[in-house]
């Protein structure tokens, strides 16, 4: 093909891309990577796993991300569904100790089809200053090392208190420059980091390939203070779309940084919870159409 045709090739391809594929560039945002944190329903799953788990499917969410406590109860429903097992949170505790219980966690999630594993919170007691970030990223790093040896992902989820400033850092860098690329990386709560004074766009740009997951939901528009703790009132929380993050950007930083999976996550809602998810879905799958 000579260089003009080839031009010419191209242009007219880049003419028939639907908008959203010229604005992120590639097709790494596609429905089958958009998902729910099913923290989001933990109120409902348990009355009726498979209505529940069904509706969300019924939405258009095509993945879960579930907690490993409770999964027992849900993951025979979870089955009579074409939703993917994606990622699970599991309790903080079983990464620290780092026992023969970590091994065997770790295993029965492979065993369950999930690809990621991730540390969801620090207990406010736990929590510390630079020396606990680096304690914490030692015992990440090892962690992560068993995670890969069993083909699983490792990833921390942030709160707010890593965004706390500290000796003209902070704790998030802290982890972030003490574990290894490519055994531990980051589920990005673009609230969080946006509670915490940072814009997820930043955080996204500044850990670009290191960001693997991301928690998306809104931020209510009078919600505007800086803090570094959860005390945040319920209706903090909106539907993505419906308050004061720019998800555009986000999406468009989030793509651009390879962010491998989405997952919609609304810690407390007005009402009914897959309500909200389907409102946060209706704004959200534009974006994700292919």
């Amino acid at each position: 093909m000579s260089p003009l045709s080839r031009r010419t090739f191209v242009a007219t391809s880049a003419a028939l891309l639907p908008a959203s594929k010229l604005f992120y560039g590639r097709a790494r945002l596609r429905s089958s990577n958009l998902g729910v944190q099913l923290y989001t329903v933990r109120n409902v799953i348990m009355k009726d796993p498979v209505a529940t788990l069904k509706a969300i499917q019924d939405i258009g969410y095509q993945e879960v991300e579930a907690t490993y406590a409770g999964l027992d109860q849900i993951m025979a429903a979870l089955q009579k569904t074409s939703l993917k097992p994606v990622s699970i949170h599991v309790d903080t505790s079983i990464f620290m100790e780092g026992s023969a219980d970590l091994d065997r966690t770790l295993a029965d999630i492979k065993e369950r089809g999930f690809q990621y594993v991730v540390v969801p919170y620090i207990p406010p007691a736990q929590r510390g200053g630079p020396d606990m970030f680096k304690n914490l990223a030692e015992k990440l790093n090892k962690a992560g090392q068993k995670a890969t040896a069993t083909n699983l992902k490792l990833c921390y989820h942030n709160h707010a208190f890593e965004y706390q400033p500290m000796n003209g850092t902070t704790g998030l860098d802290i982890l972030m420059s003490n574990t290894e690329k490519g055994v531990v990386s980051l589920e990005l709560d673009v609230f969080w980091a946006s509670a915490g004074g940072h814009n997820p766009v930043e955080i996204l740009n500044k850990y670009s390939g290191r960001v693997l997951l991301v928690h998306l939901k809104d931020k209510a528009r009078n919600f505007t203070k800086t803090q570094y703790n959860e005390n945040v009132p319920k209706d903090a929380f909106k539907e993505v779309g419906s308050g004061s993050l720019d998800f555009p950007a986000i999406l468009k930083a989030a793509d651009a940084a390879g962010v491998e999976n989405y997952f919609v996550e609304q810690d407390q809602t007005p009402g009914d919870p897959i309500a909200s998810l389907g409102k946060s879905y209706n704004y959200l799958k534009d974006y994700f159409n292919s």
